[in-house]
């Protein structure tokens, strides 16, 4: 049989609208700007992608968005595994989107080591969410990126924030030693915990206390509903002993039950007197504008790291010199000193 069988279509009418070309920004951003999920979906795609022929169009994409965002409120969610952050995110976006707010939220996964993609999928674990149509939800593998977030999170942010989306949440893997740099891109900080056999205190890394807004204890609920209550009265004596945050705001501990929809509500009045505080006294102009250099800084690093590892005279001597280090002929550092200084005296 040749040509096409329509019959094989529900409606035999129907013809797919084909995709623009990622290349193709000014039908990107257009389309992206009037809040269509699939053109903010395969945006972030492009900003995500390695490939050295779309860089072009990507930081094209980004410098056109950049004066359509800073409109929405940020809000990272981090906790321990096994705290429930999904079904959080998952109630407190419903209800954020029953308020009449869209919400966008950059669900972090852990990579895979072996077909480098994301291992969980954020929106198999959020389906109400996920058909939501206030709401958007964009999984991505961590990579080999530090601070719990995705290498192009920031960007990917602003992408949502052009698109119209009021609340941008993003989910980090789980808290670790380098998970505070979700920190250098939110408004607002929230640690999502659970009641433990009373050493769920060192569960937390300080580093992690000191930037807290709102340490939410979850799933208080059931049985475990003292359990909470003693937590709740453990992690605010723990909290009082931090110098207080340069945002004039008194961090706070709540408890809630996410599968029972409880406490959500409470957890949005603290975020919405925080967003209050901080907007009326400039702390978040302030602090947005110190995130932007850190963004710059960043890039700087990425970009050099990027250009080193991709110029040609160092993918020649790197095999050799690498397996030189791993034989200890050479230490790391006489042979990072030898592809610097290749680095720099090679032509670009």
């Amino acid at each position: 049989m040749s040509g096409h069988d329509d019959s094989s279509y529900i409606n035999p009418s129907f013809r797919r609208k084909k995709a623009p070309s990622l290349v193709d920004t000014e039908t990107l951003f257009t389309d992206l700007t009037k809040g269509d999920r699939a053109a903010l979906s395969r945006a972030i795609t492009l900003i995500e992608s390695e490939r050295e022929d779309l860089q072009e169009a990507a930081s094209n994409l980004l410098q056109r968005c950049l004066p359509l965002s800073g409109k929405s409120f940020r809000i990272g969610i981090t906790g321990l595994p096994g705290a429930g952050k999904s079904t959080f995110i998952e109630a407190f976006g419903k209800f954020l989107t029953n308020k009449g707010f869209k919400v966008a939220v950059l669900a972090i996964d852990p990579t895979s080591a072996v077909h480098k993609g994301s291992i969980l999928g954020d929106k198999t674990r959020m389906e109400s969410l996920s058909t939501d149509p206030n709401a958007f939800i964009r999984p991505s593998p961590s990579g080999a990126a530090l601070g719990g977030v995705a290498r192009k999170t920031r960007e990917s942010m602003y992408l949502c924030e052009a698109a119209g989306f009021d609340i941008v949440l993003v989910e980090t893997v789980g808290v670790g030693q380098s998970e505070t740099e979700v920190h250098s891109m939110v408004d607002f900080f929230l640690v999502l915990t659970i009641a433990g056999g009373g050493d769920e205190l060192q569960g937390i890394k300080r580093g992690i206390m000191e930037l807290t807004d709102l340490l939410l204890i979850n799933k208080d609920d059931g049985t475990n509903t003292d359990a909470t209550r003693r937590s709740k009265a453990e992690y605010a004596a723990a909290l009082h002993l931090f110098p207080a945050p340069e945002s004039g705001w008194t961090p706070r501990v709540e408890t809630c039950s996410a599968l029972e929809n409880k406490g959500i509500d409470k957890a949005w009045s603290i975020i919405d007197e925080f967003r209050t505080l901080t907007l009326s006294n400039g702390w978040i102009e302030r602090s947005r504008k110190e995130q932007n250099l850190f963004w710059l800084r960043t890039s700087i690093f990425n970009q050099l790291e990027y250009s080193f590892f991709h110029h040609p005279d160092i993918k020649s001597q790197l095999p050799d010199l690498e397996q030189k280090v791993a034989d200890l002929s050479i230490s790391p550092f006489e042979a990072a000193k030898k592809l610097l200084e290749i680095y720099r005296q090679s032509p670009k």
